[in-house]
């Protein structure tokens, strides 16, 4: 079979540090790290990085292996869940890594609806509806998040007002969650935009914002994202929105029906330098 054609085995676990032991633990990290190396030039330390119990007691993992024999990971998706009072548990869509002769198999598309499906379908599979977050400053990151999820703000798609969830949201995130998130503890969070100010900088999530291979391939959604952050400060986005089983469906199709608001379509672009990572 040709490689490039190949199916992904893809497995998602939930909250493996609940249920793996000792030695299981060790192999499934030390596997995913091998992994994370192709993505980053040091590893950071956060999330399944550190590959302790307690990191991996939070998570919602979707692993590609290589073959069913699990010796290889050939990618994978480390989502986070976020308690929120008042809300419940927000899925943060976290840290997706996948090996170069792989990338070709559109794996990290698969991962992220792998993770965010499985948990939509174990806490609302029918007519509720799975809150997410996205940290990030990559614009094909912003943007993918904005085209196949539900009420996502900051959104070039239309006018989005922030409703009661979105600030809970964001508020917990800024109050308790930045280690989970790998926001820096010094980074000033515009309440307003919804904008982690200087999160990144100087960390290996920190990019050339010249590098397209971290563009989205609409030159006007990657305007709107550029338009709000100064990449030299390494400034990050903060997406709140939620997943529903239609959208479910809108991201496994990949079906960008959306129409971006007219306001939008001439944002001048104020930034340039750097770009992050998602984070």
């Amino acid at each position: 079979m040709n490689k490039k054609n190949k199916q992904p085995w893809i497995e998602v676990y939930y909250k493996p540090g609940l249920s793996m032991n000792d030695a299981e633990l060790d192999d499934f990290t030390g596997k995913i790290k091998k992994t994370a190396q192709f993505c980053f030039t040091s590893l950071p330390d956060y999330q399944v990085m550190r590959g302790t119990r307690e990191e991996l007691s939070d998570k919602v993992i979707a692993v590609a292996w290589s073959n069913s024999d699990r010796s290889q990971v050939d990618g994978f998706c480390s989502s986070v869940l976020l308690p929120v009072e008042r809300i419940g548990e927000v899925l943060h869509l976290g840290l997706t890594c996948v090996r170069p002769e792989a990338r070709s198999r559109g794996l990290t598309h698969v991962l992220i609806h792998k993770a965010v499906a499985s948990q939509l379908l174990r806490t609302s599979p029918l007519i509720g509806k799975l809150w997410i977050s996205n940290c990030a400053a990559v614009l094909s990151s912003l943007v993918n998040v904005a085209v196949y999820f539900e009420n996502v703000y900051p959104s070039p798609f239309h006018r989005s007002r922030k409703t009661n969830e979105h600030v809970m949201i964001s508020d917990a995130i800024n109050r308790y969650h930045r280690d989970k998130m790998y926001i820096n503890r010094e980074a000033e969070f515009d309440p307003d935009d919804f904008i982690f100010r200087g999160s990144v900088n100087g960390t290996v999530f920190q990019k050339d914002s010249s590098d397209c291979t971290y563009h989205h391939r609409n030159k006007i959604l990657n305007r709107y994202y550029q338009h709000l952050m100064d990449f030299n400060r390494g400034d990050e986005i903060l997406q709140i929105g939620y997943a529903s089983t239609f959208a479910a469906i809108r991201h496994m199709l990949r079906i960008n029906n959306r129409r971006i608001h007219s306001s939008y379509l001439e944002v001048p672009v104020h930034t340039r330098g750097r770009m992050a990572q998602t984070a």
